[in-house]
């Protein structure tokens, strides 16, 4: 079981405001970042703060979430090294019983970077990629022969690995529109662009956010053509009252013209007091943008990078502090929730929250440690289990002969059971809700 406990500590998280009777359903996912001592994976917690499930992986990962392969729900993430702010990795699917589905790689040469992975329902993936090239770069006052970290949108046939579009950020937006300054040594790339969020619109066609010029693009799927630029220097949508952000991530198209954000408000400048969730509605017909909420942190947050906002099925908002360890749920109508801080230093690029049942092909695991001459603290745990109600202890001096000796309801991620009796032999039986045995871990010998 050791490995299951070398993820970052869930009881370090703190719930600074306890969940509301109306919070949505579900659970917390989050990547927490690496922490000295402790290693870097995907995570699953509850609103108690309670570890569901944890995979350690040997580099970094970032973005966790649920989403739907072939009509199934799924696990996905990014996974792979984090370089100067972007990634060069690779993309798991994994299932519901935490099997492997497959993975996704970038094709024609680039990696997968770690800011967006998108699955559609063609059975396709849509994600981010980074390269440093050279560009003349002499017109925004940089070097003839300079170094450019571009950005791409690619996107690929999950089955196949067949790369079916690619939008190179260069070859579309001017580098004038950049707010982040050109280096002046010719030996570091310009990040112009800083490509960090993908999403299908609702006609099809592809919303992308780009950091560094504060600006949100429409994108025709088809033939690469930017339609529309929102917010930034040459913004297409007149800009109402409390509409404008920056340094922002995660932009979302939802039914109806409604488009949301995490306003970072900060980053290689600071434009905002405060970071906030931010939803607009965009008129594609008189092309305005007007402020309809904003989610603000309580207490005040500026945060410098990551970050993500995302819409529950209800209504609520749940949103994450990116470089600030937080996340929160709002009612659709800005009220807080509930909110909970990572531990100190830490942080999670996003923060979602999702349902999800998790049945692990794997068995529950038990380890046994003597307390006395005939007492035994049995401790039951099962990574990802989300339907384990309770656990039952059968022990014996015979493998074969293995009576009822202890149970217990669920006390969290491991649950102790204390044991008196002479016991050689010792096995954990998982129960749901209904008693129905779930799972039986193998059998430990005392």
């Amino acid at each position: 079981m050791d490995s299951e406990f070398a993820g970052m500590d869930p009881q370090q998280i703190s719930v600074v405001l306890p969940p509301a009777s109306d919070v949505a359903p579900g659970y917390v996912f989050l990547t927490a970042s690496q922490l000295e001592g402790y290693q870097n994976g995907p995570m699953i917690v509850d609103e108690d703060r309670e570890l569901i499930w944890f995979l350690p992986v040997a580099h970094g990962s970032t973005n966790l979430q649920v989403q739907q392969y072939r009509g199934e729900p799924v696990l996905t993430w990014w996974e792979g090294r984090n370089v100067a702010g972007y990634g060069k990795g690779y993309y798991p699917i994994y299932d519901s019983s935490y099997r492997r589905v497959t993975t996704v790689r970038a094709g024609n040469g680039l990696h997968g970077d770690l800011h967006e992975f998108v699955l559609t329902p063609e059975g396709t993936a849509l994600f981010t990629a980074y390269r440093v090239e050279r560009a003349d770069l002499s017109a925004v006052g940089g070097a003839r022969d300079g170094k450019l970290l571009n950005c791409f949108v690619q996107e690929v046939d999950v089955a196949t690995g067949k790369v079916l579009f690619q939008w190179d950020a260069a070859k579309h937006v001017a580098f004038d529109l950049s707010y982040a300054p050109v280096p002046t040594s010719s030996s570091a790339a310009w990040d112009f662009f800083h490509l960090n969020s993908i999403c299908v619109d609702t006609d099809g066609n592809l919303v992308i956010s780009s950091r560094h010029t504060w600006a949100v693009y429409k994108l025709d799927r088809s033939t690469g053509t930017v339609i529309w630029r929102l917010n930034g220097k040459e913004s297409d949508f007149t800009m109402g009252p409390r509409t404008r952000f920056y340094w922002q991530h995660d932009a979302r198209t939802h039914p109806g013209g409604m488009l949301t954000l995490f306003d970072d408000g900060a980053g290689i400048t600071a434009e905002e007091k405060e970071s906030r969730g931010l939803k607009l509605l965009l008129d594609t017909a008189s092309m305005k943008a007007t402020f309809v909420e904003q989610y603000l942190p309580d207490p005040s947050l500026l945060a410098t990078s990551q970050g993500s906002m995302q819409l529950l099925e209800g209504g609520n908002v749940f949103v994450g502090w990116g470089d600030e360890p937080y996340f929160s749920e709002y009612t659709a109508g800005a009220t807080l929730l509930y909110d909970a801080r990572l531990p100190l230093h830490s942080h999670s690029y996003r923060a979602f929250k999702f349902t999800w049942t998790g049945k692990p092909a794997s068995d529950p695991e038990a380890s046994v440690a003597r307390l006395g001459a005939e007492r035994l603290a049995v401790l039951a745990s099962w990574n990802g289990a989300t339907e384990v109600a309770s656990w039952d202890v059968l022990a014996g001096l015979h493998a074969g002969d293995l009576q009822l000796v202890a149970s217990s309801p669920r006390l969290g991620f491991v649950t102790t059971m204390d044991v008196t009796g002479s016991a050689r032999y010792v096995v954990a039986e998982a129960r749901d809700a209904s008693g129905a045995v779930l799972g039986r871990s193998k059998t430990v010998v005392v």
